[in-house]
């Protein structure tokens, strides 16, 4: 019986050895359909997909249980790696899950508490700030209101963030508190900002660094359109792949996912005049293109790693999705 099976009070379906675990609306994304097919090739077998949206959770007798939506009883995985909506994530809904699975031995490529850390872009930065790691100086506040968080003081000027905004969203450059006075009638207010020192060496361009297992696996200059201070590909940015070109940038970012306790992450990096970087943000649900061909079977070889040191799948099925 695997500790999982333990757990369950033992479950009459078992469950693969590794999940792919993907979030409500994702599942006809490129990159998860890049992700099985790597796990068809380097994990036959072994894996499943499952969504989140067909689990049910619970507690019988003082056992953590776990169904599929049928109320099939389903054994949780030696492994997982999840692919969720950052956007969308909430600790009511995917992080419950998560620590649900990991409550019942689950080992998470990325844990539950840096997932819940990485999706807020302030709480990233307070624990890369304990560890002596560079970051951009920058202010933020609980329940004061936008107003006065900005009468007490910013930098001038200042990158403004919400910080749960996603692919660029609510980021923009302002020049001083008087034009963030002005427009701060106009902010959304649900959630609040964080207010950071403008790097203008790297205005328009950072440095993505995407690591696995401690491992640079790609890394890519994004450039942004149109003068825009935001490098987002998905704001019409462009990239040019050069791993390898900055091995202090590269160095950095894997001591920023080490940190955050991150088996996937990507990090983005601002360039400094002299040379150095400044951790801009770390990504836990990290995008990649698809000539980024090493991304995916990297992540899957991590998951490969964890299963084989765990002894391999209980009751592994055929690889398939829930």
């Amino acid at each position: 019986m695997s500790a999982a099976e333990a757990v369950t009070g033992g479950a009459d379906v078992p469950g693969a050895g590794c999940w792919l675990l993907v979030g409500s609306g994702l599942a006809g994304m490129r990159i998860v359909h890049e992700l099985t097919e790597a796990c068809e090739r380097l994990l036959p077998g072994r894996y499943t997909v499952v969504h989140t949206d067909e689990l049910i959770l619970g507690v019988r007798a003082g056992r953590l249980t776990l169904h599929d939506i049928g109320g099939r009883p389903l054994t949780a995985p030696a492994v997982a790696y999840a692919r969720m909506s950052s956007a969308r994530l909430s600790s009511d809904r995917e992080i419950t899950l998560l620590r649900h699975l990991e409550a019942m031995g689950t080992v998470l490529l990325n844990p539950a508490d840096a997932v819940l850390a990485c999706v807020n872009k302030f709480w990233h930065l307070q624990q890369l700030a304990v560890a002596g790691l560079p970051v951009p100086d920058s202010r933020s506040y609980a329940d004061a209101p936008l107003a006065k968080a900005i009468d007490a003081g910013v930098p001038e000027p200042c990158v403004v963030k919400a910080v749960r905004g996603q692919q660029g969203g609510q980021v923009f450059l302002a020049p001083d508190a008087a034009m963030l006075r002005a427009v701060q009638g106009s902010l959304k207010d649900d959630s609040p900002y964080v207010f950071q020192r403008y790097v203008a060496h790297s205005h328009g361009r950072d440095l993505r660094v995407v690591v696995v297992d401690g491992r640079v696996v790609a890394a890519q200059i994004r450039s942004a359109a149109d003068g825009d201070l935001r490098s987002n590909l998905a704001l019409g940015g462009t990239a040019e792949l050069c791993r390898g070109r900055y091995p202090a940038g590269e160095e950095l970012a894997v001591r920023a996912a080490e940190v955050l306790g991150l088996g996937v992450a990507g990090v983005d990096l601002l360039f400094e005049p002299d040379g150095g970087f400044t951790i801009c943000e770390v990504n836990v649900h990290v995008g990649w293109r698809a000539y980024m061909t090493e991304v995916a079977p990297a992540v899957v070889t991590a998951c490969r790693a964890r299963l084989d040191a765990a002894g391999g799948a209980a009751g592994s099925v055929a690889g398939g999705a829930i």
